[in-house]
């Protein structure tokens, strides 16, 4: 494979985070010299609606070569990028509470309608950990529930919305970070737990997801001692090859939380830890921090980790064939002919259908 050949595939395994309301030059730049293959947004990024339909407009075109993915975390409560004048939605827990499955998949429809009617086209949720720790720092109530058969049943039925309004659901963080004690933001969370309890409890929600036909699974970035005594499961091929893919027989696109976490961050530079991960057997690499020279270390180590057969060219191979074909069903012209029609922000800013979906699940927080 040529140089040039090999550097603008290497960034379509890259989904990256940036600082501004507008493409910053420098990722510009960055983007002429690796095909990128999305990007995240975030509050940072986020002024109105108008603006982030302009912004992922942008984003769009930063690849010659192939679709852009525009990313964000858009699952009420406490993770919602984009806020008013769109309609506040409130933590997934009260879903769980309510179980109720038309309203979770009304919620889902909602969510979806506002999101493409900006431009968005990957969100990352539902998260399907089940929070067995009340204390947990990260999860708490962004979980659906404490119940696995809770958890998958409406993770099931906010799957399949989303992906029949046509926006790829993304279940979050496999192998499962309910249990844990530690914000994988701030260090790396040790979940102690039996491949038995895990198969019987944090794995029933994405094992029904799986079998739901989810489009895309977030790795977790913690260290479970009963899998792997030495990785976190990003950067593990035991988790990632042998569970993941093996044990629950997940085939399509792995993607990993965001390795400027300083669960990973504060043990690995960028290239070391992107490499691992794909060797692992995820498909892409999240970078969301906004510093884009750490986005360009990630993609020069993956270079070279290819160069040097530490990442074996095969692996890299079956990680771009499973984001060309996840692009050729969501982005391709075709699949925008079939998805349904995008809805414009007149139609969801202030939808009065929307704030009534709103006001029911209200009523269970």
């Amino acid at each position: 494979m040529m140089q040039r050949d090999r550097r603008r595939h290497v960034g379509q395994l890259m989904l990256a985070g940036f600082r501004g309301h507008s493409i910053p030059v420098e990722l510009r730049s960055l983007a002429r010299d690796f095909d990128l293959g999305g990007v995240v947004l975030f509050a940072r990024n986020v002024a109105e609606p108008a603006q982030v339909a302009e912004l992922a407009r942008e984003a769009a075109e930063l690849s010659r070569s192939a679709p852009v993915w525009v990313a964000i975390d858009q699952e009420g409560g406490r993770v919602q990028r984009v806020k008013a004048p769109l309609t506040i939605w409130p933590a997934a827990a009260v879903l769980g509470r309510a179980d109720d499955l038309d309203l979770t998949r009304r919620f889902a429809r909602a969510l979806a309608r506002e999101l493409r009617a900006m431009g968005i086209t990957f969100d990352f949720a539902p998260v399907l950990d089940v929070l067995t720790r009340k204390d947990n720092p990260a999860i708490g109530d962004r979980s659906l529930s404490s119940d696995p058969a809770v958890v998958a049943r409406h993770g099931v039925a906010l799957v399949r919305a989303l992906q029949q309004e046509g926006l790829p659901a993304c279940a979050k963080h496999f192998p499962g970070h309910g249990d844990a004690s530690v914000d994988s933001h701030e260090d790396l969370p040790v979940v102690d737990l039996s491949p038995d309890r895990l198969e019987h409890v944090e794995w029933v929600p994405f094992r029904a997801a799986i079998d739901a036909g989810i489009d895309a699974v977030m790795s977790g970035h913690l260290l479970v001692p009963s899998l792997d005594e030495h990785s976190a499961a990003t950067l593990s091929p035991e988790v990632i090859t042998g569970r993941l893919r093996g044990q629950l027989g997940f085939g399509g696109l792995v993607l990993t939380d965001d390795m400027d976490m300083k669960a990973i961050s504060l043990r690995f530079e960028p290239g070391a830890a992107a490499a691992r991960a794909i060797a692992a057997g995820c498909d892409g690499v999240l970078q969301c921090g906004g510093d884009l020279d750490r986005v360009h270390a990630a993609l020069e180590g993956l270079v070279r980790a290819i160069e040097d057969e530490t990442l074996p060219a095969t692996r890299v191979d079956e990680a771009l064939a499973r984001h060309a074909e996840l692009k050729a069903r969501y982005l391709s012209e075709d699949a925008r002919r079939r998805a349904p029609a995008a809805p414009t922000l007149r139609d969801v800013i202030g939808s009065a259908e929307h704030a009534l979906v709103a006001e029911q699940m209200r009523q269970f927080a």
